[in-house]
C-alpha cells in the first residue's frame, strides 16, 4: 500500500475503495480501522486540516464513508 498521497483525487479514491471493500464484506472493520489510520498519520494534512475534512476530499468519497472515516478518526484522537 502507497502510505503518502500528494494529489487529493488519489487519496479520495483509496479511501472510497477501502470503505467500499469493507461494505462488501472483503475486509474486516479491524483491518479498515487499522489502514485508515495509516493513513491519516501519514497523511495528517490532506484528511484532515485544522479538525475538518477538506470538501473536496468530502466531495470525492461522499458523506457516508466521510462518516466512517471520522468514526475511525476519533478512536485516535
Amino acid at each position: 500500500m502507497k502510505a503518502v498521497y500528494k494529489n487529493p483525487k488519489e487519496l479520495g479514491t483509496k479511501i472510497k475503495d477501502l470503505v467500499d471493500t469493507y461494505h462488501e464484506g472483503l475486509i474486516s472493520y479491524e483491518k479498515l480501522e487499522e489502514t485508515i489510520i495509516i493513513m491519516i498519520e501519514k497523511n495528517e494534512d490532506r484528511i484532515y486540516k485544522n479538525g475538518f475534512m477538506p470538501s473536496s476530499l468530502i466531495s470525492i468519497i461522499g458523506e457516508d464513508r466521510k462518516a466512517i472515516i471520522d468514526e475511525i478518526a476519533s478512536k485516535i484522537k
